[in-house]
């Protein structure tokens, strides 16, 4: 039944979207051809410099040198930026592509193969927006993995995508099914409790295509019946994940919001904590000890605030969302303050998808310069997915991932709300600038 189901989804996939060649390009680029993208300004992220008058020259979908204009080769495909500002594809280090801001019994009617194509409809809204890497932490099913594979494949446009598959729960937490009652025993995939059961699920989640194992170490705010401020797993079941997935070469993300639960995650050596709205003190610098990054999710308070009516959320998650509201963003700025690590990730579909880029505006409100801000998107996320040498900056050798703005990011860094251009691995996807 499984396996049916998914042939449907996937041969509703490629007859929704089409084969990568019948979308419609800006440019008429390809990654095959080589192609030089003349700068008027080209933000070098690891430094704050910005460069004027830049050719970036491309073959094979990867950055063969960066230099002046006037040296860049002759007659070959070029694509004139002179007024804009060029930087890295951005990377969100939280997100969930394959669910949509809906919350409650209602997402009882939701399957798994409409959730992969949700996720296609999400994918491009987010490549778009200027985010041309993903690490994805939660899907039911492994919709998300069929969704990478899709995207890798070219049937469907899409940022890079690293994929966890089903979040690690306990029976009865943050990422177990709640809403269904007792006599139908229903548990979510990804649900395993003691130290054999972790380390089977673990093993299981990798052999099914995962490229992370997310684990869930607290109670959260939109699960009903849980408290966002309980851990959950125990430290020697953290220390069983997190052992095999180093073993197998995945990273391990830790949704925690309390105290104790981000201490123990950081002890267990999770690789980044997701959320830590609640942390205090002392988990902080925990964090700070282990070199544990954090990715705080903070727009989505915002967003939630703002947008009341809009969100719908049931009443148990209201009362938890103004709880982790209250203080969350205290939290984040005491660990900027305090030198912690910090990645970019947005917890996209709490809010709708493609608002990424809004998440660096409250990282600025709270202190960080717009250059640091930058980084968490750039080089650090890619530092923290592992793809440090593929992404995060424009250099020779890795993937041509650019966006471009108009205005100074380093002055107003809600610029990049507004992306004009997007180039995925040499391929322009998006350019209002004209050719």
């Amino acid at each position: 039944m499984r396996r049916t189901a998914w042939n449907v989804c996937l041969s509703s996939l490629i007859l929704f979207f089409g084969v990568a060649s019948a979308w419609p390009q800006s440019s008429g680029s390809s990654p095959e051809q080589r192609i030089v993208v003349r700068a008027g300004n080209l933000l070098d992220v690891k430094t704050g410099k910005t460069l004027t008058d830049q050719a970036i020259v491309i073959e094979g979908g990867k950055i063969v040198s960066v230099g002046r204009a006037s040296s860049a080769p002759q007659e070959v495909a070029v694509i004139n930026l002179p007024n804009a500002t060029v930087l890295p594809g951005l990377i969100d280090a939280h997100t969930h592509l394959t669910f949509k801001p809906q919350f409650g019994y209602e997402t009882l009617a939701i399957s798994v193969p409409r959730e992969a194509l949700i996720g296609a409809h999400n994918a491009r809204v987010t490549l778009e927006a200027g985010i041309t890497t993903v690490r994805n932490v939660g899907a039911r099913g492994y919709a998300d993995v069929a969704l990478r594979d899709a995207i890798n494949a070219g049937d469907v446009p899409g940022p890079r995508m690293l994929v966890s598959g089903p979040a690690l729960s306990i029976t009865g937490g943050h990422c177990d099914n709640d809403f269904l009652p007792y006599e139908y025993h229903a548990t979510s995939d990804g649900v395993a409790d003691g130290v054999e059961e972790v380390q089977h699920r673990t093993r299981e989640i990798i052999k099914y295509g995962a490229d992370l194992i997310k684990v869930c170490a607290t109670g959260g705010v939109l699960s009903r019946g849980d408290d966002p401020n309980a851990s959950q797993y125990t430290l020697e079941e953290m220390k069983a994940i997190v052992a095999d997935a180093h073993r197998l070469g995945r990273k391990v993300a830790a949704h925690a919001h309390g105290a104790q639960g981000v201490i123990w995650a950081s002890e267990a050596g999770v690789d980044s904590v997701e959320h830590g709205h609640l942390m205090n003190d002392a988990a902080i610098a925990t964090l700070k000890k282990n070199g544990t990054y954090l990715v705080p999710t903070l727009y989505l308070v915002d967003w939630q605030r703002e947008h009341a009516a809009q969100a719908n959320l049931p009443d148990y998650a209201k009362q938890k969302m103004e709880m982790v509201s209250e203080v969350g963003k205290a939290a984040a700025k005491k660990a900027f303050e305090a030198g912690v690590k910090i990645g970019m990730g947005t917890d996209a579909a709490v809010y709708p998808h493609g608002l990424n880029a809004h998440e660096l505006a409250v990282y600025v409100s709270l202190g960080m310069t717009p250059l640091a801000a930058i980084q968490t998107a750039t080089i650090n996320d890619a530092d923290l997915l592992g793809w440090a040498d593929k992404v995060g900056t424009i250099e020779p050798g890795k993937w041509a991932d650019l966006i471009a703005v108009d205005g100074d990011p380093l002055r107003d860094i809600t610029t990049l709300q507004h992306v004009k251009f997007v180039m995925k691995g040499g391929e322009v996807v998006k350019n209002e600038y004209g050719k």
